[in-house]
């Protein structure tokens, strides 16, 4: 018999100067600037107090935990902060520009364009370890929560990995779907399998900036 599924809220951090710039973050610990600030508040408005969620599990970086804070206040929620939600590292490429990138570090830059699932970005995560931290994470979150809902604030290249497995779309894909900053993306978890319901939700946003790819 199908258990009951666990209802996933997936938001991506508010934005940073490095979103704003197109500079690789990926485990650098950036803060929110003013407009990601401004972003958290609100998403927070988009949910009621009494909301339904049972549990928030949030990445340890700086940009996701001052994401989840005013969610943290107005959901009386306490946050579960953990590692295994961050960022891809992002290896050569963290904390350049595509531009920089490109130019400094061409080898790197071309193979990390041509998405191979088994590069490690020299010294960061393959695409496909990234996908097995990330898949396994959440599904052991949706174990300790089946039949309830949970918010998860994290990342983008995260939402990436989650949303392919939800529609089958290969790693190596080119990504044709948006990723906005503090975007409600909701998923359900269920018998070994995800489903889409609705996703990059930001009727609540004045205006966010998408993922970089």
């Amino acid at each position: 018999m199908p258990l009951p599924v666990t209802r996933f809220c997936l938001v991506r951090h508010g934005e940073t100067d490095w979103n704003r710039e197109y500079r690789l973050q990926g485990h650098t610990d950036i803060p929110l600037n003013a407009t990601g600030l401004a972003q958290a508040d609100q998403l927070a408005l988009a949910f009621r107090a009494a909301s339904s969620f049972q549990a928030l599990y949030v990445s340890d970086l700086t940009r996701t935990r001052q994401t989840a804070a005013p969610l943290q206040a107005k959901l009386r929620l306490a946050a579960h902060y953990t590692p295994q939600l961050r960022e891809r590292h992002m290896g050569a490429l963290q904390g350049l520009t595509y531009a920089e990138a490109a130019e400094r570090i061409p080898h790197v830059y071309q193979r990390h364009q041509t998405r191979d699932p088994d590069y490690d970005l020299e010294g960061g995560e393959s695409l496909r370890r990234f996908s097995a931290r990330i898949l396994e994470s959440l599904a052991a979150i949706a174990s300790r929560h089946t039949g309830q809902e949970v918010l998860i604030v994290t990342h983008g290249g995260v939402l990436d990995i989650i949303y392919r497995a939800a529609t089958a779309k290969p790693l190596a894909d080119k990504r044709d779907f948006p990723i906005p900053n503090a975007a409600l993306n909701w998923l359900d978890y269920g018998n070994g399998g995800w489903d889409l319901r609705r996703w990059a939700d930001e009727s609540h946003l004045s205006g966010a900036l998408d993922e970089i790819q």
